[in-house]
């Protein structure tokens, strides 16, 4: 593994340490504001805190490139294409925080660690029997995690949380494709500027957003703009280079783990030995889908 390699691959496993504490800021960030109304201001917080940063990065650059107008709307493209995927992902995401504990989220989102892979199949990779047996390993883990004292449905949570999962799995592999043709940096501003100018619409249809509530949730508010969205995706957008999509996407999974720890430590939200069970099968599927074969 080259140095580069080494060093993207702590950048996403800074990323996924940010991400797992963002669970706690969100579901606290739920008991003041609606989740419409806490992406938008997240995501308008993050694309500005990423402002200064592209114009402190840029007087640092050595030689920087011609602005070609091909170059503008290649990244121009991609911040939307982008900047929809992470929108979806996200408010469901957040919609499924209202019930749904910090911990399970945390899982149920990481199974995008085994969708990554399912997807390279569609170009033209046919799955081996390591990688069967990994999704089997998932499904049943899933059932212990989610159903509810044998039953056999679905809360509405979980499905949020799986649909999510299959959303960011799209948005790894856009981010895969991109990442090598226009400046991570810009590419994470623009695609929160997208995400907050989309989520915006639903805050004021169907919610009543209000100064007060948003300055009641501040902390919330400010670690998830700042952190978790202005950092941790742009981290996640400059790790990426480099790597294969599926070793960066099982760095980014241990959310779930930190995510767990996270519920219990700051808000007290503990899981029983069969969600615990759950969560070890998952566990060991999301491993054995990228162990070597």
């Amino acid at each position: 593994m080259s140095r580069l390699q080494i060093r993207n691959s702590l950048l996403l496993f800074l990323a996924a340490v940010i991400w797992g504490c963002a669970f706690a800021a969100q579901s606290i960030g739920m008991e003041y504001i609606e989740p419409f109304t806490f992406t938008t201001v997240r995501s308008f917080i993050g694309s500005l805190f990423l402002l200064p940063c592209i114009y402190i990065l840029g007087k640092h650059k050595a030689s920087p490139p011609p602005n070609k107008a091909e170059d503008k709307k290649e990244l121009l493209k991609a911040g939307l294409l982008c900047g929809i995927i992470i929108c979806i992902a996200v408010n469901l995401q957040q919609i499924a925080l209202i019930s749904a504990g910090v911990g399970k989220s945390g899982f149920l989102t990481a199974l995008y660690i085994v969708i990554v892979p399912i997807i390279g199949v569609f170009t033209g990779k046919r799955p081996g029997k390591k990688l069967c047996l990994a999704v089997v390993c998932a499904v049943a883990g899933m059932y212990l995690l989610c159903m509810k004292s044998g039953s056999l449905t679905l809360e509405f949570a979980d499905i949020l949380l799986i649909l999510c999962a299959v959303v960011f799995s799209l948005h790894i592999m856009t981010v895969d494709y991109y990442t090598r043709r226009v400046d991570g940096v810009k590419l994470s501003c623009i695609q929160f500027f997208v995400c907050g100018a989309i989520s915006a619409v639903p805050m004021f249809l169907l919610e009543n957003p209000s100064i007060s509530a948003i300055c009641t949730a501040w902390a919330p508010v400010l670690y998830t703009g700042v952190l978790s969205t202005g950092v941790a995706y742009t981290l996640q957008i400059v790790g990426q280079k480099g790597l294969n999509p599926v070793v960066a996407s099982l760095l980014m999974s241990l959310e779930s783990v930190v995510s767990a720890l996270a519920g219990w430590l700051v808000l007290g939200q503990g899981l029983s030995a069969r969600e615990l069970t759950g969560c070890a099968v998952m566990f060991a599927a999301i491993i054995l889908a990228q162990l070597p074969d």
